[in-house]
């Protein structure tokens, strides 16, 4: 598919670059657009319907994190360019897609325009669908400890796991547990089962899930009316088991 697509990047000669790389390249994006600052990137982003923002962490007058939070309901992936490497955590924070570092690896370009592609083309598939995961059924049981020594659990009855430090929470159809497992525990024992981790503190029964929304990381809904946030990096593994 063909992904719609700006460029904010405050320095001429990098825009001049990536622009290249990208028509070279990456023939599948499109560029609609270019921003040497937020001003002009707030003008860009509200005018066209994007796919996709080439973002730069630091500019004159503001910085990328200060951009996206002047679009909170954005559709489009983002992949954020910089030259400092200390920005990683906050452009997962910010719910980036991707992060490139200058000076710009061709390969790793190609890379996040090919993880974008995929993210927007199963988005697209789910659009007009209704949502129903490859795995219908989910059966078995697990225990969990308790005082005494265990419990046993149906999980079709768990809907999703929340950490919480060293422990996590298990959400079920009938109430909550707290066990002293984390959730990296959990998410080896009941992937297999139809369980998708879709966040770095929530592990998700896809059975559960009625409805995927779009926009900053995406997230999902529960059958209990739960939203539960989509980090970009779970989103391809989530969508998986749908498209």
């Amino acid at each position: 598919m063909q992904l719609k697509a700006i460029i904010v990047e405050d320095e001429e000669t990098s825009r001049a670059i990536l622009r290249n790389y990208i028509t070279k390249y990456c023939p599948t994006v499109t560029i609609l657009g270019e921003a040497e600052n937020i001003d002009q990137a707030l003008v860009l982003i509200n005018k066209n319907e994007l796919d996709l923002v080439f973002l730069d962490v630091e500019m004159p007058f503001g910085n990328a994190f200060d951009l996206l939070e002047k679009v909170p309901d954005r559709t489009f992936e983002t992949v954020f360019v910089t030259a400092y490497d200390h920005y990683a955590m906050d452009a997962l924070n910010a719910h980036a897609s991707y992060y490139l570092l200058k000076p710009i690896s061709i390969d790793k370009l190609i890379e996040a325009v090919a993880y974008v592609t995929e993210i927007k083309e199963k988005e697209n598939t789910l659009q007009d669908s209704v949502l129903k995961p490859k795995q219908l059924q989910v059966s078995g049981k697990i225990t969990i400890p308790v005082q005494n020594g265990f419990e046993v659990l149906a999980v079709e009855n768990i809907l999703y796991c929340q950490a919480d430090d060293n422990y996590t929470n298990i959400f079920l159809t009938d109430g909550k547990k707290l066990v002293s497992k984390t959730l990296k525990y959990f998410e080896e024992i009941l992937k297999p089962s139809g369980f998708a981790r879709v966040h770095k503190s929530y592990l998700v029964n896809v059975n559960a899930i009625v409805e995927y929304r779009k926009g900053k990381g995406g997230s999902v809904i529960l059958n209990t009316g739960k939203e539960v946030m989509v980090s970009p990096s779970k989103k391809k593994e989530l969508l998986s088991y749908f498209a």
